[in-house]
């Protein structure tokens, strides 16, 4: 076993482990942990390193952060709140409602920026109405990541796909052929949830109030944000079709929406000060540990021993959902796509690829960056999160029915 793998491995099992320890040791610091440790054994070199981290991935994290941390600063997430779940009456509605709202959303504006801005909206009702937050957040996570499928700016892997595999109708191959199992897969994602969690929520009532934002100028400061960063996205979509208009990278996109805050309001260090760093730490080591992993060639040499036609749709899909445990969807997916385009590929072997590696994110958290931002977020604000046993529960079965769903549409 190489040094990398054997780091990678111990990093994988204090993340799982880590909520029987009687200290709490944060996600963010194992990983850093680890890729302090590849860098010390010169697992990778520094350049290596530097050249492995995917700065327009860190760079929309940094825009997207901004805006929800002013959101929260603000005081308008409570009527945010409001805006979105008034209509819910219970627990059981609340949870259809976030499944569905985050599901589709997450198709238009990114699973990630989804998970940034709904975990403290759903950690405020949960506070608020005194419930209990694990199940709230479980539906979150496994509704975006399974909402982004359908979308090539679902995420950042689909992105990747429409562009590196050529497609050129990318909208539209992945709405046909991605919409109606990722509605199914969504269905089944609220009923393992409603069936695991059936105790607690099933008499839980709500009510969801309409609070007053306390600091007004910066609440219509972050709202010139919020709609900056739409109309930016939308204008993503229409360069998709349109090619005329430039296609705005993510990160630019979210930098940019995230201007007025850091430019025009008082409480712009207050915001800096208080925005989630852990995570973009995390990401940071998590693109150093895993490239460095890639580079021992371990994995490369056990898909080449096994004999695997790695242009099948199953293997497609099994590859993809088990190295992306490991190295992470993003980074899979960027290794991926150059093999199976050197031997020809077509559009349902591309959108095998995106499922496989999207639907990863449902079996372990380590499985999609969306899960360690919520996962991430809520620590921050609750001290506690959801353990690993606690998603794995309901995500191994999801998943696996999830990747049945998706190969009956893809085969």
């Amino acid at each position: 076993m190489s040094i990398s793998l054997f780091v990678l491995v111990f990093v994988l099992l204090g993340i799982a482990m880590r909520k029987l320890s009687p200290i709490h040791i944060p996600i963010w610091v194992m990983m850093s942990l680890g890729a302090l440790t590849v860098l010390i054994t010169r697992q990778i070199s520094i350049f290596d390193a530097l050249r492995a981290i995917n700065f327009n991935i860190i760079g929309y994290l940094f825009g997207v952060f901004v805006i929800g941390q002013a959101l929260e600063e603000s005081g308008y997430l409570g009527r945010l709140s409001f805006h979105i779940f008034r209509h819910a009456k219970n627990a059981r509605q609340l949870l259809l409602f976030i499944i569905m709202l985050a599901g589709i959303s997450s198709a238009l504006l990114m699973n990630d920026t989804i998970a940034i801005m709904a975990t403290p909206i759903l950690l405020h009702i949960a506070r608020h109405n005194k419930i209990n937050h694990k199940p709230l957040l479980l539906a979150l996570a496994y509704a975006i990541t399974i909402g982004s499928v359908m979308s090539p700016i679902g995420n950042p892997q689909n992105l990747l796909i429409a562009i590196e595999g050529k497609m050129t109708a990318p909208f539209t191959d992945f709405f046909t052929h991605l919409f109606i199992p990722t509605l199914i897969c969504l269905a089944v994602a609220y009923a393992l949830i409603i069936l695991r969690y059936r105790k607690i929520i099933d008499h839980e009532t709500l009510q969801i109030k309409a609070e007053k934002p306390h600091n007004q100028k910066l609440t219509l400061i972050t709202k010139i944000s919020m709609s900056l960063m739409l109309a930016l996205i939308l204008l993503k979509i229409t360069s998709a079709f349109w090619s005329v208009i430039p296609d705005l990278p993510f990160s630019l996109i979210a930098i940019l929406a995230a201007l007025p805050i850091l430019l025009f309001s008082r409480q712009r260090f207050v915001v800096l000060k208080q925005m989630d760093w852990a995570t973009i730490i995390f990401f940071i080591a998590l693109f150093i540990l895993m490239q460095s992993v890639w580079d021992s060639g371990v994995f490369q040499a056990l898909i080449k021993d096994a004999h695997i036609n790695i242009g099948k749709t199953p293997s497609i899909l099994g590859i993809s959902v088990i190295l992306s445990q490991l190295i992470s969807n993003v980074p899979l997916v960027a290794l991926y796509l150059p093999l199976l385009t050197s031997h020809g590929v077509h559009t349902q072997q591309l959108l095998a690829l995106a499922a496989g590696s999207t639907i990863a994110g449902n079996f372990l958290i380590m499985g999609a960056a969306s899960n360690v931002i919520i996962i991430q977020n809520a620590e921050k604000r609750r001290k506690h999160g959801f353990s690993f046993i606690e998603f794995a529960t309901v995500g191994i079965p999801l998943g696996t029915i999830n990747l049945f769903v998706y190969w009956l549409f893809l085969r």
